[in-house]
């Protein structure tokens, strides 16, 4: 059973789909597949969660650019950033940003 984010039961979807990695039927979904996105058993989905994790943990570390800019928001001063700024695009410094960022889910 899987959980929402407030730990209530999430509602279960009932089909019949084929795993895309492995080829298991699948007749429970915690979500409602939609177009040709591919869909995976619970096994598949954790093998690749697991893969992704690793991939990421042992990729090179960002490449930052120097320079002296000032918050569009707070005016805090930023010397480091992990992209050039272009055009009049705000740049932001890390709490700001935070801040503004969409909630994730």
């Amino acid at each position: 059973m899987f959980n929402n984010d407030n730990g209530a039961p999430r509602q279960m979807v009932q089909g019949n789909w084929t795993c895309s990695d492995c080829g298991k039927e699948i007749t429970e979904l915690p979500f409602q597949p939609s177009g040709d996105r591919p869909v995976h058993c619970k096994e598949c989905w954790a093998k690749k969660r697991s893969e992704g994790r690793s991939n990421f943990q042992n990729r090179a570390p960002r490449q930052m650019v120097q320079g002296n800019w000032a918050c569009s928001e707070c005016g805090k001063e930023i010397t480091e950033l992990p992209f050039e700024p272009k055009g009049d695009r705000p740049v932001l410094c890390k709490d700001c940003w935070r801040a503004k960022r969409p909630a994730r889910f």
